[in-house]
Parts: C-alpha cells; structure tokens; sequence
C-alpha cells in the first residue's frame, strides 16, 4: 500500500480531541456519570487524550476504562488461527453511566457492534455514546457516531491509517492509503 494522501497532521488531531472533548461536555452538561471506554489499541490513546483535556475543562477527575473486543467480533475465525485476547481493563460500574465509547475510525460499524456486545456484558449503562476521529462511511450496521473529528469520503478499496505518537512511535497523523 502506498500513501495518496495526509488528511490530518498533529495539530489536526489536537485540536479535534479538543473539540470533541468540548462536544462531550456539551451534550453531557459536564461529566457527572459520564465515563470514557477506549477501545484497543488506538481507541485508548485517543481515550487518555479526551481525559486530559476534559479534565483539564473541568477541573474534576473522570473515568476511563480500556475495551477489548477481539472475543465479540463477528469476523474472528477471519483475523486470525489464535486471536491476541487482552485484558479489559474497567475498574468501575458502567450501571447508569453516560459511557462515551472511544475508537479511531469507524468503518462498517462491526467493531462498534462487538463493542456495544462487550459493554452490556459489563453493566446497563443509561446512554452508551460514540466518539471517533475518522468517520470513513461505508456502513454495513446501522451505526453512527455522537462526536467525530473528521468526516472523509473514501473508497472501499482505500484503507484510512492512524498514526499516534503513543502505538506508533511517530508524529499524529492520518492517511488514506490505496488497498490491493
């Protein structure tokens, strides 16, 4: 695969965690009950990322859990022979909560759809919401997202690749990318 084309730099990416993080505290008037799940690997870091500057806004603590999802994905048996199952790391009662699902780029919906399945299993939340830095369209669920950070028309055969600083080891970035 080979780059066409940068859609966002670092300052894009920052400055769409900050707005979402305002959006988030907008539509939830301030985080009382609302929590943030980040779904692995790179849901997480943009889920630590919205903390920060939630709580830097304000000026008040709010939780944050980590989502696997690898068990409820409808394509398992695709992906791999012996999938990589990790820990769900949520140390808090999702019951009641506003919880604000957190993913990089949202596609078909069928991560959203495993995520959903993996979050009734560990409570009844009173508003499950979506966050998602790239929203690439061609769904196949109907599944769409509360907060995005940036809306980008592709073709199917286009893959959209993230790049964080935190997993990948260089700056921000998001590409579309030709497919095979």
């Amino acid at each position: 695969m080979s780059p066409i084309s940068k859609i966002m730099d670092p300052d894009q990416v920052r400055r769409a965690v900050t707005r979402i993080a305002h959006e988030i505290l907008e539509r939830n008037k301030g985080i009382e009950d609302v929590c943030l799940v980040g779904i692995r690997t790179r849901g997480v870091v943009l889920a630590q990322r919205l903390k920060e500057a939630i709580e830097e806004i304000e000026k008040k603590p709010i939780a944050i859990g980590i989502l696997d999802i690898n068990l409820y994905r409808d394509d398992l048996t695709l992906i791999a022979h012996q999938p990589v199952v990790r820990a769900t790391q949520i140390d808090f009662d999702i019951t009641d909560k506003t919880v604000v699902l957190v993913d990089d780029v949202l596609f078909t919906g069928r991560t959203i759809r495993a995520a959903l399945a993996a979050l009734i299993d560990l409570g009844r939340p009173s508003c499950i919401q979506l966050a998602v830095l790239v929203d690439r369209g061609h769904r196949e669920l109907p599944i769409r997202a509360d907060f995005v950070g940036k809306n980008v028309p592709t073709a199917r055969t286009q893959e959209v690749r993230v790049k964080l600083l935190e997993n990948d080891g260089v700056s921000d970035e998001v590409l579309i990318e030709e497919g095979r």
